[in-house]
């Protein structure tokens, strides 16, 4: 069975991005479905997969990440009104059956992501 799993690197400072923010919906017909919310570890990321088992499927989802507070948590400078507040990553899954994962890199003011395995 395939699995969906993340990790936030902050690119800014060096480190696993602790403590960041991320909720998981699920994009159907009627809109955004809420699947979880949950924040990284000290390693950057989520405890277990966000999704896995029965409950990992094909489709569309959607991730948000909250950096502009954990950047400012830090201590690390943003802006009155962040350039980068929260990130939005949408991306399907065409074959339930494989690991997907989905790693951010951050800083205040740019980010990369990419499919990895």
């Amino acid at each position: 069975m395939g699995k969906l799993t993340t990790h936030v690197l902050d690119t800014a400072n060096g480190v696993p991005a602790a403590g960041v923010k991320i909720s998981l919906y699920r994009i159907d017909d009627d809109g955004l479905k809420p699947l979880l919310s949950t924040s990284t570890n000290q390693d950057g990321r989520t405890q277990k997969p966000l999704l896995e088992n029965d409950a990992f499927r094909s489709g569309q989802y959607q991730l948000v990440f909250s950096t502009a507070a954990y950047f400012r948590h830090r201590n690390t400078p943003v802006d009155p009104i962040p350039f980068l507040d929260e990130i939005v990553i949408r991306f399907g899954i065409s074959d339930h059956n494989q690991h997907f994962h989905v790693p951010l890199l951050v800083s205040p003011y740019s980010y990369s992501t990419y499919r990895g395995s």
